[in-house]
């Protein structure tokens, strides 16, 4: 039996730490019931993948994103960064986390087409 897939689209970065980090919430927590996770991080969101930069990211009441994306990564979750937003920002392969991709909006359709449930912040 295929497992269930959820596609999560975040668009917050490090300007607001409570809406950057709920998504990674919902992804760890969707990830313990046995679900895929696709996380694409667009607009200024994708700032959160650089190396260094979760660490810096601490929500009252919530842990810290840190922790969250690097139990994201660890349980297989698919991170994918905007393509054009990177490169807006300047932001290089060598900067961000190991296991990020980057993607364009043909592998977001694809992915959004293929999920269950698709929820964006």
């Amino acid at each position: 039996m295929e497992k269930e897939k959820l596609v999560i689209i975040s668009t917050v970065g490090n300007d607001n730490p409570e809406k950057a980090t709920l998504p990674f919430v919902l992804a760890t927590a969707c990830q313990s019931l046995d679900t895929d996770v696709v996380m694409f991080l667009q607009s200024s969101a994708v700032v959160l993948a650089k190396k260094g930069e979760a660490e810096y990211i601490k929500a009252d009441g919530l842990v810290p994103l840190k922790e969250l994306l690097d139990t994201f990564m660890e349980m297989e979750g698919a991170l994918y960064l905007c393509s054009p937003c990177i490169k807006e920002r300047g932001i290089s392969m060598d900067e961000v986390i190991d296991g990020a991709n980057v993607a364009a909006a043909g592998t977001l359709a694809s992915e959004v087409m293929s999920a269950k449930s698709v929820v964006t912040y």
